[in-house]
């Protein structure tokens, strides 16, 4: 299939077909395994740098691009995605995001540092053009209720992605060559685009867009709720970043601890969160107010990562690993949600924050393992950089505290389950 379904007589939500029918169910599969297959692609190297270390002959800062890499690529990205996604469309965003995955599964015939580094590098147009697509998606497809239920749900299928490929890499790299096994990480992104192009379907109307003006997307990014969201997310995810890159070789060199157990430990982060991020669906949908939920989950992010390079020994190692992979996660529906509920929410202003998110996270996050890796060459210890970010972590909390009462509009002033990126003009 080469021509978009929303420029086909195939059924849509905007087309001949209820927008809240079964193929919703559908549409959730499609994009569940797309933030599966991101997921599984984002950290799976993690655990191998000190390998990537042996193999090239490089310090730790070069190789923590291999990490910081696809997260610069996706935060330069993430804005103009958000902006430009109304003109190129759902379909082709997510096409080209899947296309994107299915190229990492190259990294087994890499010859060198460069190469391997500029195939890891796309899974970052992946990661932008899925993820800004992905709140339009929702809005179109499921109910308001169901979006929070969605959002919970993609983020801990990112997160189960994310545990999968750091707890198992280093096994993988001890039966055959590492690069080969960041291949099998992206082999499912060739099936995925497969079933993308067979069974998607989007809103006819997509192609008729009036996009968003600069203007538009000044006066949103102005917004007190959208500037501390932003700080929020990048204080906190900056933190993972630099702990879920450098705490496998932080507790090998420091700790005693083998690569293959600290790789198990530092994947008990996005395991945790996994169940963290369901449970913070669960709790958005009984508590009112996003500001307790942030509260919370800032205040466990801020002191579980403290504890996962101060304590000595895996006594406290372990709880303060668990605590922190709640925090970095039970926030997240509420976050990706909040745009949806605000005051005049449109499926382009949606995608305009979702995209700054990533941006400005993204950024933090290609910074983070670099600064700590930097550090660590410097001072000869990982503590330095660690307590940079563990402070920047409570960035979330005081979003929580500051975060206006009244964010939240009533129902009838948003606009959830309008076809995205329609003409607002009736057809005549």
């Amino acid at each position: 299939m080469t021509t978009p379904p929303d420029e086909t007589s195939h059924p849509s939500p905007g087309r001949g077909e209820s927008r809240y029918s079964r193929y919703r169910f559908v549409m959730a599969a499609l994009i569940l395994s797309a933030q599966l297959c991101v997921g599984l692609n984002v950290f799976p190297v993690s655990p191998l740098l000190p390998l990537a270390i042996e193999d090239y002959e490089i310090n730790r800062a070069t190789a923590g691009l291999l990490v910081s890499l696809p997260l610069l690529v996706a935060a330069t990205l993430g804005l103009p995605s958000g902006i430009l996604l109304a003109r190129i469309g759902l379909w082709r965003a997510f096409t080209l995001g899947w296309l994107s995955i299915a190229l990492v599964s190259c990294s087994a015939l890499a010859p060198n540092f460069i190469t391997l580094l500029l195939i890891r590098s796309v899974i970052g147009l992946g990661f932008a053009v899925m993820l800004t697509a992905t709140g339009p998606l929702l809005m179109e497809w499921f109910r308001p209720k169901e979006i929070l239920v969605m959002n919970a749900l993609t983020t801990a299928v990112l997160s189960l992605g994310i545990a999968l490929s750091v707890a198992t890499a280093s096994p993988l790299a001890e039966i055959m060559a590492w690069q080969k096994a960041l291949s099998i990480y992206a082999f499912p992104g060739v099936l995925g685009l497969a079933a993308w192009l067979a069974f998607a379907r989007t809103s006819g109307a997509s192609h008729r867009v009036v996009g968003i003006s600069l203007r538009e997307v000044g006066s949103v990014l102005r917004s007190r709720a959208v500037i501390l969201l932003l700080a929020a997310d990048a204080g906190v995810l900056s933190q993972y970043t630099a702990f879920t890159g450098w705490l496998p070789t932080f507790y090998n060199e420091e700790r005693g601890i083998s690569l293959s157990e600290g790789g198990f430990i530092t994947g008990i982060l996005p395991f945790v969160g996994m169940f963290g991020v369901l449970a913070g669906g669960a709790l958005a949908l009984r508590v009112g107010s996003p500001k307790t939920i942030l509260t919370v989950s800032g205040i466990c992010a801020g002191l579980g990562g403290l504890g996962t390079f101060l304590f000595p020994g895996l006594g406290g190692i372990y709880p303060s690993i668990i605590i922190m992979g709640i925090g970095s996660w039970l926030y997240a529906p509420a976050l990706l949600t909040l745009p949806m509920q605000m005051d005049g929410s449109t499926p382009e202003r949606v995608a305009v924050v979702w995209g700054s998110l990533l941006t400005f996270t993204g950024f933090a996050m290609f910074l983070a393992p670099i600064i700590v890796g930097s550090l660590r060459d410097v001072s000869g210890s990982f503590f330095p950089g660690f307590a940079v970010f563990a402070a920047a972590s409570w960035a979330l909390l005081m979003a929580g505290i500051l975060l206006p009462k009244d964010v939240v509009a009533s129902q009838s002033q948003t606009a959830p389950g309008r076809p995205a990126f329609d003409n607002p003009k009736p057809d005549a």
